[in-house]
């Protein structure tokens, strides 16, 4: 076996194994076996193994043509990640007339971790510019017993943001739908800021400008550290899909 075969048996080993125990620590952390995204863990680990396992057995050509399709993977994966990471990291918020808040998963009536991340983060921004308004966005989805809109508004009455700084925009099932909607409540010319998970900025942003928001920033609100690594993966696909879509 050459040192190239050698090296991609290893890869294929150790990413199969790390794929299904990182699979396993979201099972045990969430105690969902059908977690967000969660399959994708399995489904890379497995294939992983199996390729594992039948990697020594295959002819050149098709030992060439799937680390060619993986080397084209990695870097698509990594020029992605690069861009979702450095909108992560950057601190350069602007004043808005508007917080524009997208909705995440209400599980019945009950705000999850994500969302209430953005919420608070929102709530931080609201009470620091009182001239502020929110447009708390997000409709009703499987096993919601309100809209996320009405969910989040909610949340930020009680922690004491008046009913009257806050629209709520109910019909919305994506980001897309989310932005394209949330316009209507906004003068044309109005400064906005999306507020969303850290990892799911640079989507909002991408999506928003090309909606045709002409003043339009980010406050990105943390993520779980455990699932993070998780919400990153399925990100990228995300802005992939959206490239792709742009594209067409």
């Amino acid at each position: 076996m050459d040192m190239l075969s050698a090296i991609s048996q290893i890869y294929f080993l150790v990413m199969g194994a790390g794929s299904i125990l990182y699979y396993c620590v979201i099972l045990a952390y969430t105690r969902r076996w059908n977690s967000t995204f969660s399959w994708f863990w399995a489904v890379c680990g497995g294939a992983h193994l199996a390729a594992y396992g039948f990697y020594p057995v295959l002819c050149v050509q098709i030992r060439i043509l799937i680390l060619a399709l993986l080397s084209a993977c990695w870097m698509s994966a990594f020029v992605i990640g690069a861009k979702i990471v450095c909108v992560m990291k950057r601190r350069d918020m602007k004043e808005a007339d508007y917080v524009i808040v997208l909705g995440a998963q209400v599980r019945g009536t009950q705000i999850t971790h994500s969302l209430m991340r953005r919420l608070e983060c929102a709530y931080s921004y609201l009470v620091g510019h009182p001239r502020a308004k929110a447009v708390v966005s997000g409709g009703q989805g499987k096993d919601e017993a309100v809209t996320e809109a009405q969910a989040m508004a909610e949340y930020l009455t009680e922690r004491g943001i008046s009913a009257s700084r806050i629209l709520k925009e109910e019909q919305s099932t994506s980001t897309l739908e989310n932005l394209r909607y949330s316009m209507g409540y906004m003068e044309p010319d109005a400064r906005a800021a999306v507020v969303t998970n850290d990892f799911h900025l640079y989507r909002a942003l991408l999506l928003g400008r090309h909606l045709g928001y002409r003043n339009l920033t980010g406050i990105a609100a943390a993520s779980n550290p455990v699932l993070f690594l998780n919400y990153l993966v399925r990100e990228i696909l995300a802005v992939f899909s959206v490239y792709v879509r742009l594209m067409l």
